[in-house]
């Protein structure tokens, strides 16, 4: 297998090095194995199943015996229609992975030398295949909720006498979101984009177990999960952790979130902020995980995911 690498538990299990020493047959066999791992790389037809397929070793495609259809290792995943080579595609989720508070696409374009555009569509990709282990995710056990605000922030005015009070609502950009995040303690985390922090309460009745102990600050918004499960509140203008009730790991998982937003993408807000919350949210569950783990991870569920409806070419927007 070409990818025994990946599964070592030591601290720091791959590097960019090594991905690049491995060569583009390699990385493409990799590829292979991902896609395709009940057969230890060996082609699966898309389409009907068939195990048996001609190889087109010059386009590195395959061609179906049963019923012709020609595919490639990639058909129908989100790297469906790929430009980069296995090569570069490999050390792109291994610097996305590598990257403890994400990676800007003007560095990674830089670092595989490619446009700007092309890093900014493949790291969102990597962001929606890390959001497919959040789908239908339930939590139960003990569960830190918390909110968090985003965008809308409004340039304060030069002269101190033309300023507002931006606390108001009547002087805010109406662009600011709120991220909510529950996280199991010892488990995992599932965040959610809200306008305000209480309208989260609906999904957390979809989202939690009514056997769960909830603990929240003193926000008002919080009050009505009391009518619903066992909710213990800390009043963090007194102190941050009182009789055993905290919100520690979902302040954690926001100043990982804030570090992304100042120091490597510095603007998160708008049609994004869910992708990037998500992401903080994968870091988060797996951050005690080696990076080439992580990598294995990451990669495995890109492979598994189908063509991006979200992140696709214009030719592809006639489809659903």
């Amino acid at each position: 297998m070409a990818q025994h690498f990946l599964l070592s538990s030591a601290a720091r299990t791959l590097s960019l090095k090594a991905v690049f020493s491995m060569g583009e047959d390699k990385a493409y066999q990799t590829f292979c194995e991902m896609r395709w791992p009940e057969t230890d790389g060996e082609a699966v037809c898309p389409r009907c199943g068939c195990v048996e397929s001609y190889e087109i070793s010059t386009r590195r495609k395959f061609k179906c015996v049963a019923c012709g259809h020609q595919y490639s290792v990639t058909s129908g995943t989100i790297f469906a229609s790929r430009k980069l080579s296995f090569v570069d595609l490999l050390a792109a989720v291994v610097i996305f992975c590598n990257g403890a508070k994400g990676v800007a696409a003007l560095h990674l374009s830089r670092d595989l030398d490619c446009q700007y555009k092309t890093a900014f569509i493949l790291t969102h990709k990597l962001r929606e295949a890390m959001a497919q282990e959040q789908i239908g995710r339930t939590l139960n056990g003990t569960i830190e909720i918390d909110g968090g605000y985003f965008g809308g922030y409004v340039k304060p005015e030069n002269r101190a006498e033309d300023r507002k009070d931006r606390r108001l609502k009547s002087n805010r950009s109406g662009k600011r979101m709120c991220v909510v995040i529950m996280r199991e303690r010892k488990g995992k985390s599932l965040p959610f984009i809200v306008r305000n922090e209480g309208d989260a309460v609906p999904y957390v009745r979809d989202h939690v177990g009514t056997l769960a102990t909830i603990h929240a600050d003193e926000g008002s918004g919080w009050d009505a999960l009391h009518a619903g499960w066992d909710t213990r509140r800390v009043n963090h203008s007194v102190a941050f952790k009182d009789e055993g009730v905290c919100t520690n790991q979902a302040e954690s998982y926001f100043s990982r979130l804030r570090r992304m937003e100042i120091g490597t993408h510095h603007h998160i807000a708008g049609p994004y902020l869910n992708q990037y919350a998500g992401e903080a949210a994968w870091r988060e569950d797996h951050r005690r995980v080696a990076n080439g783990t992580q990598a294995a991870m990451l990669l495995d569920a890109a492979m598994g995911s189908r063509v991006s409806r979200n992140w696709k070419g214009y030719w592809q927007r006639a489809t659903t």
